[in-house]
C-alpha cells in the first residue's frame, strides 16, 4: 500500500506547486514584464483617478454619453438570496443571460432596446447583451446611431460628432475581428471636447 501510496502523494505535491504556484507566478511575471499595461488590467486613469478600464464596459445611463451593450450581469437579490437583480457590468458576475432565442423574456428585452433607439433599423450590438455581460466595445453603427440623441442633448453638431465616433473607431488586429469603438474612450473624448 505504501509503495502506491508514496509516490501518489509526491506527485501531487510536486504538480500542486509547479502547476498550482510555480507556473501562474511565472507568466504573470511575464506578463507584468512584457506587457505591464495589459496585465494592470489596461486602467484608464485621469487626473490621478482611475475613471475605468479598457476591457469592461461601464454603464452610461444619461442622454449626455454614448452607451454600451445591454449588460446581463446580476448579482444576488439582498433582501432575498434565492433571487437575483441586475447588476449591469458587475465584473466579479460575468455572465450571459443563457436566455436562448425563443425566450419571451429575451424578446421583450430586445423589443423594448429596439423601441427605445426610435425608428429604423436597430445595431444588434445595442439590443443584445454580449457573451460575458461586460463588452466595451461597439460596432461604428452602434455608434453612429446613437449621435443625434447625444448631439441634442449636449446641444452639438451633429457632423462634429460623428467625426469624433469615426476616429474612435479601432480596426481590427492582425486582420481579426470586425471595427469597434471603445465607449468609454469616447465619453472621455466627448467630456474633453464638450464638458
Amino acid at each position: 500500500m505504501h509503495k502506491i501510496l508514496r509516490p501518489a502523494l509526491v506527485l501531487l505535491a510536486l504538480f500542486t506547486v509547479l502547476t498550482g504556484i510555480a507556473y501562474p507566478l511565472a507568466v504573470t511575471g511575464l506578463a507584468a514584464v512584457l506587457a505591464p499595461q495589459q496585465a494592470g488590467g489596461s486602467l484608464i486613469v485621469r487626473n490621478g483617478t482611475v475613471v475605468g478600464s479598457a476591457l469592461i464596459g461601464q454603464s452610461f445611463a444619461s442622454e449626455r454619453y454614448f452607451h454600451g451593450r445591454p449588460s446581463a450581469t446580476t448579482a444576488p437579490d439582498p433582501a432575498d438570496p434565492s433571487k437575483t437583480i441586475a447588476a449591469p457590468y458587475d465584473a466579479s458576475a460575468s455572465a450571459g443571460s443563457n436566455l436562448g432565442p425563443s425566450a419571451a423574456a429575451l424578446k421583450e428585452a430586445v423589443a423594448r432596446r429596439a423601441a427605445a433607439l426610435g425608428p429604423g433599423p436597430a445595431p444588434a450590438d445595442l439590443v443584445t447583451a454580449s457573451a460575458s455581460g461586460l463588452d466595451p466595445d461597439v460596432s461604428p453603427a452602434a455608434a453612429l446611431v446613437q449621435v443625434p440623441r447625444v448631439a441634442a442633448a449636449r446641444r452639438l453638431d451633429p457632423a462634429r460628432l460623428r467625426a469624433l465616433v469615426e476616429a474612435h473607431v479601432e480596426e481590427p488586429r492582425f486582420f481579426f475581428g470586425e471595427p469597434r469603438v471603445n465607449v468609454l474612450a469616447l465619453n472621455l473624448a466627448l467630456d474633453a471636447t464638450n464638458p
